[in-house]
């Protein structure tokens, strides 16, 4: 495939995930929206379909990786040329940052409305540049819409959940195969690929909300601490190292494993 099919499907397809996936946080998290407490079924399952959805866009053009775990995994195992995987990573990246634009686009009256509601901000400084950083709470009210965040936070902890949980995105995408064009995922390869994200995220999402994509994380995050949303907190740059190592690690991990047992 050409660089400006790798560059146009990967940024759309990340753009379509994340807009989805970062849908569905805003949606369960913001007060005056419709699902607002759906819980983490919604939120799971909306997960596993934006990567449907996204994936089933991108299939056919660049091999939906839409996730810079899956890149490595696929270069390590040998599916992707080392070569392609810088313009795949800027994609995924480029895509992820649309993405998340789009989703305070679509849930910018809720934004407001949630972020000068007294009882969401009553704790958060009333001008971010009066934030005291040693003080100050780390995540923002609305950060959750955009990254992820630990419900305990220990790295190493944190760091080996991500590792676990994308090495098994990683692993089950590798031992599907590529389709018959070897040109990416096939359709029901991308069905069961949504699926094991449902699955991750009701079964080791729980400690870190299970980033298992370095962009998912990053992208939105960039955009948190850049769009003009008042009272919106830190973005807790601390924490985000924990969802871009831990996922390569994990990749890393899936790949070698693959090529030991499966290849």
């Amino acid at each position: 495939m050409s660089s400006s099919d790798i560059f146009i499907g990967e940024t759309i397809g990340t753009a379509v995930l994340v807009l989805l996936g970062g849908g569905v946080c805003a949606a369960v998290t913001l007060r005056r929206s419709k699902a607002h407490n759906a819980g983490w079924l919604a939120i799971t399952f909306g997960w596993g379909f934006a990567v449907l959805t996204g994936a089933y866009i991108a299939s056919g053009v660049s091999g939906a990786h839409l996730n810079p775990a899956v890149t490595i995994g696929l270069a390590i195992q040998g599916g992707t040329a080392w070569s392609d995987v810088p313009l795949y990573l800027a994609s995924e990246l480029f895509g992820a940052i649309i993405g998340a634009v789009l989703v305070w686009a679509v849930y910018y009256g809720q934004f407001h409305a949630h972020l000068t509601d007294p009882e969401v901000v009553k704790d958060q400084p009333a001008e971010e540049g009066m934030v005291n950083q040693t003080a100050a709470p780390k995540a923002g009210p609305v950060l959750g819409v955009f990254s992820t965040g630990p419900e305990i936070r220990n790295g190493v902890q944190n760091v080996v959940t991500e590792i676990i949980a994308t090495f098994v995105l990683v692993l089950a995408i590798l031992t599907q195969g590529l389709n018959d064009d070897g040109n990416g995922l096939g359709a029901l390869g991308v069905l069961i690929t949504a699926l094991v994200v449902v699955g991750i995220g009701l079964s080791l999402g729980g400690p870190t909300g299970y980033a298992i994509n370095p962009v998912r994380d990053l992208g939105p995050r960039i955009v948190h601490a850049l769009l003009p949303l008042p009272n919106k907190g830190g973005s807790d740059w601390g924490y985000a190292w924990v969802p871009v190592v831990g996922p390569l690690i994990g990749a890393a991990l899936a790949g070698g494993l693959y090529n030991l047992a499966f290849a």
